[in-house]
């Protein structure tokens, strides 16, 4: 019986049974993936990638040698050992363990979360949650990804180094939906199966995003036609722009950040229907101050922007946004089910999978 070295078994373990052990491109193909992995290390731990690209390199050409070694000597491969399952209950139950931590941590979830996935195109087919694409620095550079690289994205890294096998646009995703379901809001369907982007080529152009004001200062038809053009991109009608308004029922904005200032509600870490019940009940005025146009409430302590005014201004917004006032189930279910289209945007061959 041939005895087979013991890094050559080793090696082979990383590599599926199949003919391409004896194809000539072989070699082509083993440099093109372990340059793919070289890349990935460099974005996803930029602080570390040269010490893991070195290790790659290593690991890289003992497993290509091996591999040449087997194919001269006739060996077939085994089976590849098959990827750790991920366990996403788990993964949801550190979200919300963070979120636990510091409360003000869960809106600026939902906001990457959101912001992952808001890029898409249904023409182009381009953008979306799908390739974890918003890690890149080239899209958290973004104007409205503006703080995120500081906050969420780091936040949740020790979380991604926890689990092998879970990828980036997974791991965004499910935190939006696990920090909404830690803020009071529903349990939002959820399908795994996101597999991350390895080159920065694939970011789409920044100003896919919503603006908080378009055309002349203020509120006017141009914000309600700037929503209808963003918004029809991604496939969403008035109802589900709507809906997907009422997560500013969380958070607040940040002069660092967007340049606008202060809490659209007085329970930003609570997932509920108070965006529409004080859009709609209260009297809003211009803020006067240095900063760019915004609302304000009599007594200055909440702000409303003015895509957030013309909700109440455009006659089939207005519609939706009386019907979510009176009725926060209504706005739970229509919120759920426009949210998780949100997070599925771009996506493929995803997972029922349970997390909560």
């Amino acid at each position: 019986m041939m005895m087979i070295p013991g890094y050559l078994i080793l090696a082979l373990t990383t590599f599926e049974a199949t003919s391409a052990f004896t194809s000539p491109s072989f070699m082509a193909s083993s440099s093109s993936l372990l340059q793919e992995k070289q890349e990935v290390a460099v974005h996803a731990h930029p602080e570390n990638g040269e010490d893991r690209r070195g290790f790659l390199m290593q690991s890289g050409s003992v497993a290509a040698v091996a591999a040449v070694t087997a194919m001269n000597w006739g060996i077939v491969a085994p089976p590849a050992l098959a990827v750790e399952a991920v366990d996403y209950k788990a993964v949801a139950a550190d979200i919300v363990d963070l979120v636990k931590s510091d409360p003000n941590k869960g809106p600026t979830l939902v906001r990457l979360s959101w912001h992952s996935s808001g890029t898409y195109d249904k023409i182009s087919k381009t953008g979306g949650s799908y390739g974890g694409t918003i890690r890149f620095k080239e899209e958290l550079v973004h104007g409205g990804n503006a703080g995120l690289a500081s906050t969420a994205v780091p936040w949740l890294e020790p979380i991604y180094e926890k689990y092998p096998g879970l990828s980036y646009a997974d791991l965004y995703t499910l935190g939006g939906v696990a920090s909404i379901k830690a803020m009071g809001g529903p349990a939002i369907t959820w399908m795994s199966g996101r597999v991350d982007e390895t080159d920065p080529a694939s970011v789409t152009p920044d100003g896919r995003l919503p603006n908080a004001d378009s055309g002349p200062p203020g509120a006017d038809p141009s914000d309600a036609d700037h929503l209808r053009t963003i918004f029809n991109r991604m496939g969403f009608n008035d109802q589900e722009i709507v809906a997907l308004s009422g997560a500013h029922a969380l958070g607040r904005c940040h002069t660092t950040a967007s340049g606008y200032d202060g809490p659209w509600t007085p329970t930003p870490t609570t997932f509920n229907n108070a965006y529409f019940t004080l859009l709609s009940g209260l009297d809003w005025k211009k803020k006067d101050w240095s900063g760019p146009f915004q609302y304000a409430n009599a007594g200055g302590t909440l702000m409303m922007l003015p895509s957030d005014l013309v909700l109440l201004q455009d006659d089939s917004f207005l519609k939706y946004v009386k019907i979510y006032a009176a009725d926060s189930k209504k706005f739970d279910k229509d919120f759920a089910a426009a949210f998780q289209k949100l997070e599925e945007l771009g996506t493929k061959n995803l997972k029922n999978t349970e997390w909560a």
